[in-house]
């Protein structure tokens, strides 16, 4: 029979969420949908000095954000909980017991200094010291010490980790769902820790009794566990649960924009993009970092560029709704090597979704933006405004950057354009014009172009001549959309205003 498709993310809250782990989230997530299975979400908490007050909540904040909901988790409930790991502390003891009964595990008790001591000898020989099959004969552990001894060491309380025994010289072959055929060599893989005396496991055993009790059938993640593989493998069949170990896939790095190396928070520090999808505060340090979100990215902009960073459809498609990702991914489809990411294309995709939107909806999401400012507009003339504009903005925040003339009267002018378009008798013209413009009865944007053109030709003046000093005076600059429809929507009193003022206030 069928396993059912289960996955899991299964991020430590060491800190906010990169974007290479919300991508790591999202092909889970859409695997997982795609063969109708489930998404699940555990935390790996065993490393509690590692622990960050906060990351957990961020963590589940951020994929609610991004629409990647888990089917069970923490914060999400589920049967077969508790999902995070330092609440499943008292059942991973037994299977380090197992392990070693069966010799595929021991104790050892080198102390950190003497291991720091072995690595620094080797350091001075130019060699690097490993705790594997080659040193671990020589070493501290139950492999060396009579029976009795390792259990007078036990019974006293010493500290021990168990590490897994190796074997030796064997080929750990995996199809790698992505990568294809990978070989290990086990000759060339050290002793890992397992467990420590704490009772604390380490990521390499919870991970596995994890996955094998969360009935997880597939593995997706990114390409720094590649090297774990092998030792996750020997770890299923030492437990002998083979038979429920799941098919693994290692997603590629996500690189920085220049050079080499993947993404770091520093690159966006240094070239002024986020890569966490929600701003953190560190409450320790107190330092703040930038987020998708707050920075003013759609969600569906963010999933969207995260998805194709590493997988394409093998189509010329590009935008992609949740629906379509899901039908669509396939592990097969996502790239062995490393995926640069283009911060500049993360502004573009949130450009198409932002034209997507209606101004309806746009203006919604303007309004707190004016409320903040303390200016209040009705729903239609705001609708009317952001309808004019959107074409012209990346995000809802370039909105006020694109409109705020028409909330606000400028306080300044461009003095590149006053001195290329504000002529000696510029005034004069303008005085002329905002008489005319007393004399409008109906105050629609037809209705003024009418008048208007009918004067400039009366008076055989060039347009040229007015238009530009026009704008100037009602928006600051020389820039914006139609001239007649500002008019109008800023009315009568405020449009005659702001021309009598740039006449009052500009002096060449």
């Amino acid at each position: 029979m069928e396993r059912k498709v289960r996955v899991r993310f299964a991020p430590s809250p060491t800190g906010p969420l990169h974007m290479g782990g919300v991508r790591t989230a999202l092909f889970n997530y859409l695997f997982a949908k795609k063969h109708g299975g489930d998404f699940l979400l555990r935390i790996e908490d065993t490393d509690q000095n590692r622990f960050v007050p906060g990351a957990e909540e961020y963590i589940i904040e951020s994929l609610k954000w991004c629409g990647l909901v888990p089917d069970e988790g923490v914060g999400f409930g589920g049967e077969l909980g508790p999902y995070r790991q330092s609440e499943r502390k008292p059942m991973y003891k037994k299977y380090a017991d197992l392990l070693i009964e069966n010799g595929f595990a021991y104790y050892a008790f080198d102390t950190a200094e003497e291991l720091d001591e072995f690595r620094k000898e080797a350091e001075a020989k130019k060699e690097v010291f490993s705790y594997d099959l080659h040193t671990r004969n020589n070493l501290k552990n139950s492999l060396t010490l009579s029976s009795e001894e390792v259990q007078a060491r036990l019974a006293s309380g010493e500290h021990y980790v168990i590490r897994f025994k190796m074997p030796e010289n064997r080929d750990i072959v995996e199809e790698d769902l992505i990568r294809g055929r990978v070989s290990f060599n086990t000759n060339q893989l050290d002793d890992k820790v397992l467990f420590k005396s704490d009772g604390m496991p380490t990521y390499h055993l919870a991970n596995v009794v994890d996955d094998h009790l969360m009935n997880i059938t597939h593995v997706i993640r990114g390409e720094e566990w590649l090297p774990s593989m092998p030792l996750h493998i020997l770890l299923y069949e030492s437990l002998g649960i083979s038979e429920t170990r799941p098919r693994f896939s290692h997603l590629p790095l996500i690189l920085k924009p220049e050079g080499k190396g993947k993404l770091s928070k520093r690159d966006g520090d240094k070239m002024g993009f986020p890569v966490f999808p929600l701003l953190w505060k560190d409450s320790v340090t107190g330092e703040s970092y930038r987020g998708y979100r707050e920075d003013g990215y759609f969600p569906e902009a963010f999933v969207n560029m995260l998805a194709l960073l590493g997988w394409n459809s093998g189509t010329e498609q590009e935008f992609f709704s949740m629906d379509e990702l899901i039908e669509s991914f396939d592990l097969s489809r996502v790239v062995k090597s490393g995926a640069r990411f283009d911060p500049e294309k993360a502004k573009w995709f949130n450009r198409h979704y932002l034209q997507q939107k209606s101004a309806a909806e746009l203006a919604g999401l303007f309004l707190p933006i004016l409320t903040e400012k303390g200016i209040t507009a009705e729903q239609q003339q705001l609708e009317h405004i952001v309808g004019m504009i959107k074409e012209r903005c990346e995000f809802v925040k370039d909105i006020w950057t694109q409109a705020h003339f028409f909330f606000q009267a400028p306080e300044s002018y461009d003095e590149k354009t006053m001195k290329s378009k504000w002529k000696p008798d510029t005034a004069e013209k303008l005085q002329a014009i905002s008489e005319l413009l007393e004399t409008v009865t109906e105050w629609k944007a037809e209705a003024i172009k009418e008048t208007f053109s009918a004067f400039m030709t009366a008076k055989e003046w060039g347009f040229g001549a007015v238009m530009v000093p026009i704008r100037l005076a009602l928006v600051g600059g020389s820039s914006g959309p139609d001239l007649f429809e500002i008019c109008e929507l800023i009315g009568k009193t405020e449009t005659i205003g702001r021309i009598k003022k740039a006449c009052d206030t500009i002096q060449l």
